[in-house]
Formats: structure tokens, C-alpha cells, sequence
């Protein structure tokens, strides 16, 4: 409140405070090809991710039948999370301070994986990076991918108020 809307609003030159994008939700999703064979290594990603975001995760299954990936309408594929309100900032903070440092050779996030409405996804590649994950615990590596979901218009709108809550986007080379 003290920052973002006052630097979003001189920034693009907003005449009233509710012009101002917002961050709407946080959505961190794990697909995993193997949840539809072992239950285990799904419950252990629900587990995960429970402990990263604070929230019960949910099971997401199959739209559709597709014979090429062996998949099944209604068969278990993965979990998400979607966090908002007080715990999607709460996330936000301890994802930007303490998860994203802690990535190899990390050099900022890419400005490229904007969707043209003003949502942004990143992948992470392993749960490691999150300090909540034991080492000891973990069945199965797996990604996770977090969509942040905005009211702004346009990227440029995304991309600024995502820099002011503090995410180290990539240096143009």
C-alpha cells in the first residue's frame, strides 16, 4: 500500500487509486505423469507443497483421454494451490527474498514469460530452493510451476508492479 500504489500510480499516471493493477492470486501448480501410477509420490507433492504455501493443496485430474501420453479422462495428473489475500503476499515475500536466491547461477527471471493479459508464469525446476522442503523427506524431484494472476491490462502494467513488489527480473543482454 505504501510503495506499489503510489510508484504503480506516478509511473502510469493513474487519476484514481482503484486504476491501480493488483496482484488477484498466486497459483503453484506440480504436474506429475507419475501420480496416476503411484499415489505415494502425489500425496508426498500435496504434502509439499501444503508446506511451502501454508494452504491444503487439491488433486487435479484429466480433462480429456489422450492415447499418446497413456492418459485418462478423470485420472489424478497433479495438485495445485492457489493462494490469495494475506498468505498470496506472505508467499510472495518469502518466495522473492529467500526462494529465488537460493536457485543455481540464478541472474534474474525471465521478462519473456508474460501471457500478453498480464499474468506471469515461472517454472522452477526442483523444491529444493523452498526453505520449508527436508531434504530427507523428498520421494521424487519435481518442478513447480507459479502463475501470478493480475488485473493489469497489459504486460508493461505486469511487469511494473511484479518489479515494484521486488521480483529480480534478467538483465537485457
Amino acid at each position: 500500500m505504501e510503495n506499489v500504489i503510489p510508484y504503480m500510480m506516478q509511473k502510469f499516471s493513474y487519476k484514481n487509486v482503484m486504476q491501480v493493477p493488483r496482484l488477484e492470486k498466486i497459483v503453484l501448480n506440480v504436474g506429475m505423469a507419475e501420480g496416476a501410477t503411484d499415489i505415494k509420490i502425489l500425496d508426498s507433492a500435496l504434502e509439499e507443497i501444503a508446506a511451502i504455501t501454508g494452504q491444503k493443496g487439491v488433486i487435479t485430474r484429466a480433462k480429456s483421454s489422450i492415447a499418446n501420453f497413456k492418459l485418462r479422462k478423470g485420472q489424478t495428473i497433479g495438485c495445485k494451490v492457489t493462494l490469495r489475500k494475506d498468505r498470496m503476499y506472505e508467499f510472495l515475500e518469502r518466495f522473492i527474498s529467500f526462494s529465488l536466491p537460493r536457485i543455481r547461477d540464478f541472474r534474474g527471471v525471465s521478462k519473456k514469460n508474460f501471457d500478453g493479459r498480464g499474468n506471469y508464469t515461472l517454472g522452477v525446476t526442483e523444491q529444493l530452493i523452498f526453505p520449508e522442503i527436508n531434504y530427507d523427506k523428498i520421494l521424487k524431484m519435481h518442478g513447480i510451476s507459479i502463475s501470478f494472476v493480475t488485473t493489469s491490462k497489459s504486460d508493461e502494467e505486469a511487469f511494473e508492479l511484479l518489479k515494484a513488489f521486488g521480483m529480480p527480473f534478467a538483465k537485457a543482454s
